[in-house]
């Protein structure tokens, strides 16, 4: 089967599901309001710009799981799907999603935000699988630490061919959708890179490539 692969956040979501998820713990009160919105800003303005350490950040998103039981995980995630994730949903990533599909394509979603926070969303979308960074839990209890490698930049492609490995796909006419810069790793190794609303430094890298620019804002023409 072809395959289909979509970055997440900015590409199939019109904003970034794992920001979002701090800004929902911030709204909700379940951290250090100053201290945790001002950390949250610093991370995602380091992502937008290329610079963030993924293993400083997934330490910081993942600590305030640690507190919580998983009936109250759960909770929460519903209530975050509803209020944040849902309203970032775009029908025209759904009609792409559906073009896949129908030329029997294999949905793949690689993203850099924790499992945890799109799991349910890669289902809800109807992807047929998803790499994301896996947190550690034992017995029900998130540790706060990460298991493997983050798919993050070159993690993406690292945790790709682990998957290509393990599952016998293969990239032959494979396709990357990406907002960002730091899919670059990604979108060079398949056989169709697509940038999708992209950042300043991937519209130019797309341009100067050849590569397709797509819009999939619902409030674009």
């Amino acid at each position: 089967m072809t395959l289909a692969i979509f970055d997440l956040d900015g590409t199939l979501l019109s904003g970034d599901s794992d920001y979002n998820w701090g800004q929902f713990l911030v709204e909700k009160g379940l951290v250090d309001v100053a201290v945790y919105k001002e950390a949250n800003d610093r991370f995602f303005e380091q992502y937008q710009a290329g610079t963030l350490d993924i293993h400083e950040y997934l330490a910081f998103s993942l600590k305030p799981l640690t507190q919580f039981s998983k009936a109250e995980r759960e909770t929460l995630h519903e209530e975050f799907m509803d209020t944040k994730v849902r309203p970032m949903m775009q029908a025209e990533a759904t009609k792409l999603l559906k073009f896949h599909k129908d030329q029997g394509h294999f949905l793949l979603l690689i993203t850099a935000t924790n499992e945890f926070v799109t799991g349910p969303i890669s289902a809800e979308l109807g992807m047929d699988h998803i790499i994301a960074p896996v947190p550690e839990v034992i017995d029900d209890v998130y540790t706060g630490n990460i298991v493997g490698v983050p798919s993050f930049q070159g993690g993406k492609v690292t945790r790709l061919n682990q998957w290509l490995e393990e599952t016998g796909h293969s990239m032959e006419g494979s396709y990357f959708y990406s907002d960002s810069r730091n899919d670059l790793p990604l979108l060079e190794l398949v056989d169709h890179p697509v940038a999708v609303d992209a950042d300043p430094t991937l519209t130019d890298i797309a341009k100067e490539r050849g590569w397709p620019h797509i819009s999939l804002r619902d409030n674009q023409a």
